[in-house]
């Protein structure tokens, strides 16, 4: 028996001792914002030692409850799920503090021959059994931290009431009412807040473009304006909330949601600028204001921002030599690169050294990432999903990964 083989036998038999439950604890965790994908990336993910592929199911997400353990095949090591032979997935992905707690894929649906809209298709983890489930109710979904509590919109866009879910029973346990139509949702970092982005009209609306490559006429973001009108914050434990306008400005356009920044005191939302990635931070009076020092070099298209201690900046693709790709980690008080990383896009900190992020298919023709763990001193790669399938002129099948802590 070699060391792999021994390895794989240990995992297995951990994994055999674990307690198995009924099945049917009720999911559902989230959804939150896509970024552009037409920069152009290129990679190669390279398999990091240590992961081994073993033939059971192992401990999935901790809610006070004991686990369900059921066969699949799954790579890990340490605190590491991965499935990269699933592409969209269909089994419980995630690294350290962060969890892939959802996904979605937009559909256009036309409603005049000019203009249509995007609607969005969730499935969520459901931490019973650690399988995506496809869950058509909502149009937005939001998670807390902790994956206990999800808000979400019914389908039709801007709405008037907020759902509250209980993540163990799969019920919305009570309904927020809103004072103006909301479409976008967000919570705190530490979950006792959310504010929910206000729109006069539906922001997920398309036009007819033209596809540059192929200059077929084809479904994109309609640009030119924004339907939206201000934000509300409201305590989570007593509904309550205030409304705050904001004033319109030429700079955001379409749907552009607010979020919440570290310390939790202001908002702040994308803007179009001269250069990629700008963003601009608002007070609870939706008044405009400066961004705070660790926050001042952020880039909005870049969704890891600040690593759990606040020491260091996730930033964007910086070099793609021989086929492969690094990303930038700078200083986030001066805005200096202290290093690079490897991977194309990140999206969450796993943990102060770690993060998850988009890594391209050096192969093909046509933009294919798969979900990666990549860390800050080395140069290898833990591939934690299979690729994905784009294709330009059908959009609808690329999936939206949204993550949460655990």
């Amino acid at each position: 028996m070699n060391v792999e083989e021994l390895v794989r036998d240990t995992l297995r038999e951990q994994a055999a001792q674990q307690p198995p439950v009924p099945p049917g604890f009720a999911d559902r965790v989230l959804g939150v914002r896509r970024r552009r994908r037409t920069r152009r990336l290129a990679s190669v993910a390279v398999a990091a030692a240590a992961v081994v592929a073993v033939g059971a199911g192992v401990p999935l997400l901790d809610s006070g409850r004991k686990n369900d353990v059921r066969p699949s095949r799954v790579l890990y090591s340490g605190d590491v799920r991965a499935h990269p032979d699933q592409s969209p997935p269909r089994d419980l992905i995630g690294a350290g503090k962060s969890v892939l707690a959802a996904y979605y894929t937009t559909r256009v649906v036309p409603q005049t021959a000019g203009l249509a809209i995007g609607e969005r298709t969730y499935r969520l983890l459901n931490p019973g059994t650690g399988r995506y489930e496809k869950d058509t109710r909502w149009s937005v979904v939001a998670v807390a931290p902790g994956l206990r509590t999800a808000a979400v919109l019914e389908r039709k866009l801007p709405a008037a009431r907020i759902g509250l879910l209980d993540l163990a029973t799969g019920e919305v346990e009570r309904w927020i009412p809103v004072s103006h139509g909301v479409a976008g949702l967000a919570f705190s970092r530490d979950g006792s807040r959310l504010v929910a982005t206000t729109y006069s009209g539906n922001p997920d609306t398309f036009a007819k473009i033209a596809n540059a490559h192929t200059g077929r006429f084809v479904w994109g973001p309609r640009f030119g304006s924004t339907p939206r009108t201000g934000f509300e914050i409201l305590d989570v434990a007593s509904g309550r909330g205030t409304w705050a306008r904001v004033a319109p400005d030429r700079a955001v356009q379409g749907r552009e949601d607010f979020a919440f920044g570290r310390a939790g005191d202001l908002l702040y939302g994308r803007v179009v600028g001269p250069r990629d990635g700008m963003e601009q931070f608002y007070d609870g009076a939706g008044r405009k204001v400066a961004a705070p020092g660790n926050e001042r070099h952020l880039r909005w298209d870049v969704g890891a921002r600040l690593s759990p201690d606040g020491r260091l900046a996730a930033w964007g693709l910086v070099a793609e030599p021989h086929g492969t790709s690094y990303s930038s980690i700078r200083d986030p008080l001066t805005g200096r690169e202290i290093t690079r990383v490897r991977g194309a896009e990140l999206l969450a900190w796993a943990d102060d050294k770690r993060l998850i992020a988009w890594e391209r298919d050096p192969h093909a023709e046509l933009y294919r990432p798969r979900l990666v763990l990549v860390t800050i001193g080395s140069t290898k790669v833990v591939p934690l999903s299979g690729y994905q399938n784009w294709d330009e002129d059908h959009p609808s099948g690329y999936w939206q990964p949204v993550f949460a802590e655990r």
